[in-house]
């Protein structure tokens, strides 16, 4: 099983409902102290290939919390800081006798050998991209490491003395301390970033940090995961009932399958249909649910209250904020007839928490080293009084483990492959003031793109291509005529996670084939354009 990009920093004791740490599915586990790096959840990722389960916690997490975790490992990542400036923030430094093998990546190795007692300066030279690695002692970390492999950099500090204990395992020719170990204490530091893809060695670096040092075992499996959230659920839940948000999505979709397969007729998925999905889908989703898998949902039409509730809304955060209380109005509503129902269930993903997170702000600097980057309707939407307790199985998981499991409990490639969408739907690629004018354009646009990349066969060719309206109007001529209509926006990314992604190299013919039809086809469109914009700097959605 199974980040890359946005920032996070998340409390070690909220991540995961009360029992989890000391589950059988979790025992193996590195946690990643997070200084601010980009890379941060790239880490994270790259350990749970090896099938060892690893999450991504804040770098002010006490050497109590830790031994508390009992973590097989801890890597300190990398981050935007110098260790000598003042405030830069800095670990518990008794980490260091807790007797855990620990990895620090650039920055992560510079505080540790500066809190060891060894020199940290700016060096003469920086270091940025490409760089061969030459070994000097192939043992432990770099076994299986190829002298001369290229490594990338991004770092203009280096360390000039090592402290006591500390061996030089590698260098470059623009830095002396590449790597270093103390191999008594297992502790062990790199200058560059193991975990990204330009590093030819970097997996087989992870590798030996994982099995050979913090002797992990690959426990973190797709089937181990079904096994143990069937039972975590049944733990949590008992003989109480489970309201489930149905979207359609596979984050939903494979909840539903997971807690009908642990709870059975005491869940209740219920789809509320707010005006904001795509053409035809609420349609296909009672058929598919209800038909084929013989799931019942309850059907709500809440399309009005949800249009009426963004009138005069262009603030994208005000939209999220209020299409998130909405729906649990809904909910409440709908389960004081439906119920009582005790727990209300979520496909929370930890992509989801990470761009939500908002809580690590330094103490010495008031600074935060997170920055939330929007808040999801499922995570930073809740109003404070909600009387439903959560249960929110997928919250470890990145998306494409969602489909992993997805996969492995027999959902029809049809959900699996299906392309995200988000929570607010089409109200968040409706840029400014949500109608029902706006909405239906948007619509009829969006469903060409979905209609022609299908029938050309590359629908799974990209993560997700979309269109978004912007509240502009631009000149044009159609029969001779002036028309000053909307532009239509194509929005077509290639990505994992979607933590990072970069805009998709479109056939240019595809391109004027959807750009011909939406002119076309849909009133009050006169232009297309096609975003080039990767993430970061972007974010996948306009809002």
């Amino acid at each position: 099983m199974v980040s890359t990009k946005t920032k996070s920093t998340i409390d070690p004791l909220e991540t995961a409902p009360e029992g989890d740490r000391k589950s059988s599915l979790n025992r193996q586990r590195i946690v990643i102290l997070d200084f601010g790096s980009q890379y941060s959840e790239l880490i994270a990722r790259r350990i749970r290939e090896t099938q060892v389960y690893s999450e991504v916690i804040s770098y002010r997490t006490t050497a109590e919390q830790l031994k508390a975790i009992e973590p097989k490992g801890i890597i300190l990542s990398g981050g935007p800081n110098s260790v000598y400036d003042e405030g830069a923030p800095e670990c518990d430094r008794e980490i260091w006798d807790l007797g855990i093998p620990i990895l620090g990546v650039c920055y992560g190795m510079q505080l540790m050998v500066q809190q060891l007692g060894g020199k940290v300066e700016r060096a003469e030279r920086g270091e940025y991209g490409k760089a061969s690695l030459h070994i000097d002692d192939p043992t432990d970390l770099l076994t299986n490491v190829e002298d001369g492999s290229t490594m990338w950099m991004s770092h203009a500090d280096s360390c000039l003395e090592l402290p006591t204990g500390f061996d030089l395992l590698a260098h470059t020719d623009n830095t002396p301390c590449a790597a270093v170990a103390d191999h008594e204490r297992k502790l062990f530091g790199v200058q560059f970033h193991p975990e990204v893809v330009h590093s030819v060695g970097g997996l087989a670096l992870i590798r030996n940090f994982v099995y050979h040092i913090c002797e992990c075992e690959p426990t973190w499996t797709t089937e181990a995961f079904v096994e143990e959230s069937i039972r975590e659920i049944r733990a949590k839940v008992g003989d109480k009932k489970v309201l489930l948000a149905l979207s359609g999505g596979v984050d939903s979709s494979t909840l539903a399958f997971l807690l009908h397969r642990a709870i059975g007729d005491r869940l209740t998925c219920m789809f509320i249909d707010q005006g904001f999905m795509r053409k035809r889908e609420p349609e296909r989703l009672m058929e598919i649910f209800e038909h084929q898998f013989h799931i019942p949902v309850e059907y709500v039409s809440a399309r009005e209250r949800f249009i009426a509730l963004l009138d005069g809304v262009t603030d994208p955060e005000e939209k999220r904020r209020r299409i998130g209380h909405e729906f649990i109005k809904v909910f409440e509503e709908e389960s004081s007839r439906l119920g009582p129902f005790d727990y209300l269930a979520q496909g929370t993903l930890y992509p989801d928490v990470i761009e939500s997170a908002d809580t690590n702000v330094d103490p010495k600097t008031g600074e935060r080293v997170a920055v939330k980057i929007k808040s999801h309707h499922n995570v930073g939407g809740l109003p404070k009084n909600l009387r439903f307790k959560l249960v929110e199985p997928l919250r470890k998981l990145f998306k494409d483990e969602v489909r992993k499991v997805a996969r492995s409990i027999n959902l029809p490639e049809e959900i699996v492959r299906r392309h995200p969408f988000p929570g607010p739907g089409l109200a968040i690629r409706i840029i400014g003031e949500v109608t029902s004018e706006r909405l239906k354009i948007l619509r009829d646009a969006d469903y060409i793109v979905r209609d022609q990349i299908q029938k050309q066969g590359m629908y799974h060719d990209f993560w997700q291509a979309f269109a978004v309206l912007i509240p502009v109007r631009s000149v044009g001529v159609m029969g001779d005529k002036r028309t000053y209509a909307h532009p239509i926006v194509l929005r077509f990314i290639t990505s994992e996670d979607g933590m990072t992604a970069d805009w998709a190299k479109v056939p240019y013919d595809l391109l004027e084939t959807i750009s011909n039809r939406i002119v076309n086809e849909v009133k009050g469109v006169n232009r297309v354009v096609y975003d080039i914009t990767s993430k970061p700097p972007g974010t996948i959605e306009w809002e």
